[in-house]
């Protein structure tokens, strides 16, 4: 036998010896073959053609094992396919045998550079990504559900850009021919970009009030709970300078305190169960605010009180509209007012309505707006008119129905109607352009300043307060002692009726 025949029938021994070792089944190593007698060109072509096998094999073996494999085509259409599995993974999250079961096998042979490989596990994977993090995106079809505790922005949740309207309420007597009244409804029409955004306000307040009643118990720190409250707020409302935010600073006014309490920096008031805390807060976009207050208490002694002012400001709400006298809703809030009682440690008290306190109209960046609301008997009849905002509040108290200015002051608020008035002090010029910018024309509070890294301020604070600049709004305090409630809506008069904005499934 020459030489060359002796190579030829060693590698074909080879090649016989792998053979059998597949169909035997048994995993027995190429490396021990025989190669002797082999040049280095027929042991390279031998190497080849072993990884060539081992690689079918590989690939054979796959749908023995339930996996399906699929080549990815080159170029657009490789893009598609991806598209398509990213889809498959969708439906695993809602449930169906997509990438979760079976399906969550699937693997590709080819993949582009920076994709996620999808795991054996992919519906536990989706699942677990859920719960770390909230998403913020709904699929097609799908509508997007608030967090708990709330952390989607109110403006995912509608993506047509329509928020909930409030509650409509007809005018009454000569004005309800405005419901049917042509004009009216195209002025309405006209008017409804403007309403829209209010009712993202309004729909902020909802929410985050909502989430603020299951917190709010006995032993938490009144200061804890305005920073909770109004971080909230600039979540929900995607805070944005003058543009969109909070209102004014978030009140918590407890027991004979009535109104524009909030805690300042190292206050460590707890709330009791024997107090009566009035949650006054409020939210804008664009400038327009949504004012709205309620009265938290635990010891039902106390439920008579919170029901006659809930009651009067209901009444309020529905005596207010177009063409109609402030001393009306007045006259009629003091008349359901004053017709409840409550027993107090065996005493029996009349509620009051605290007579130096009002609701208000509400301009653009002007809580405040020059209307005053009375809750008792008369006051001015000047008449409510169509395309106004009004804060309809009412204060139900057992004192002696009068507050006067007690207390540390915490709430300021920029003087609308100042023109330039020369400041000296370097310090005051200088907060007065944070004031500016990040406040404007809306109240603001020194936990505000320092949470704007605002720093030994109050001497100036107190400059631009004798300068008339800012106002300060201390507490108001009815006598000691004694317990006053409070409940507040926005309305708007539309043209064709009135819409309480704040209205909730709470109050």
């Amino acid at each position: 036998m020459s030489p060359d025949e002796h190579k030829s029938e060693a590698l074909t021994a080879s090649v016989a010896a792998l053979d059998l070792q597949e169909d035997v089944g048994d995993a027995a190593d190429p490396s021990e073959t025989s190669t002797s007698g082999l040049s280095k060109g027929q042991l390279k072509r031998l190497k080849q053609k072993q990884k060539k096998q081992a690689t079918d094999d590989s690939t054979s073996e796959a749908p023995a094992n339930n996996e399906i494999v699929t080549d990815a085509p080159a170029g657009p259409a490789a893009d598609n396919d991806e598209e398509e599995g990213a889809g498959s993974g969708d439906d695993a999250d809602e449930g169906g045998e997509g990438a979760g079961g079976e399906g969550g096998k699937k693997k590709s042979k080819k993949k582009k550079r920076g994709k996620k490989k999808a795991g054996a596990s992919g519906a536990e994977g989706a699942a677990g990504a859920a719960s770390a993090a909230p998403s913020t995106s709904a699929r097609p079809g799908e509508k997007l559900e608030q967090t708990s505790p709330p952390s989607i922005p109110v403006r995912l949740l509608f993506p047509d850009g329509k928020y909930p309207e409030g509650e409509w309420q007809s005018y009454k007597d000569d004005n309800l021919w405005r419901e049917t009244s042509a004009e009216k409804r195209e002025l309405e029409r006209l008017n409804w970009d403007m309403i829209n955004e209010v009712r993202r306000a309004a729909e902020v307040h909802r929410q985050v009030r909502k989430h603020m009643r299951s917190v709010i118990k006995p032993g938490i720190r009144l200061f804890d709970m305005c920073e909770q409250l109004e971080d909230m707020v600039r979540t929900l409302i995607e805070v944005n300078g003058l543009d969109a935010g909070i209102a004014f600073p978030t009140g918590c006014s407890l027991n004979y305190v009535a109104a524009h309490w909030t805690p300042n920096a190292g206050d460590k008031t707890v709330l009791q169960y024997d107090d009566v805390m009035k949650i006054d807060f409020g939210t804008q976009v664009g400038g327009r605010i949504v004012d709205s207050a309620f009265t938290v208490h635990f010891n039902p002694k106390y439920d008579p009180l919170v029901a006659a002012v809930k009651d009067a400001t209901n009444t309020g709400v529905k005596t207010a509209g177009v063409d109609v006298r402030l001393c009306d809703v007045g006259e009629a809030v003091q008349e359901v007012m004053e017709s409840y009682e409550v027993e107090l440690d065996g005493r029996t008290h009349q509620v009051k309505c605290v007579r130096n306190l009002n609701g208000h109209s509400i301009g653009p960046y002007q809580i405040h707006a020059g209307k005053s609301v009375p809750i008792v008997r008369g006051g001015e009849a000047t008449r409510m008119e169509e395309g106004e905002f009004f804060a309809i509040e009412t204060f139900g108290t057992t004192g002696k129905g009068y507050v006067r200015e007690d207390l540390e002051c915490s709430h300021y608020m920029k003087n609308f109607d100042v023109g330039h008035v020369p400041l000296r002090l370097p310090r005051a010029k200088q907060l007065l352009a944070t004031i500016d910018k990040n406040f404007g024309t809306l109240a603001f509070c020194r936990r505000y300043l320092d949470r704007l890294g605002e720093d030994k301020y109050l001497m100036a604070l107190k400059n631009l307060c004798d300068a008339g600049v800012v106002d300060p709004y201390p507490p108001l305090c009815d006598a000691k002692g004694s317990y006053v409630a409070q409940f507040e809506h926005t309305i708007y008069l539309h043209p064709t009726r009135k819409e309480v904005l704040s209205r909730g499934d709470d109050y």
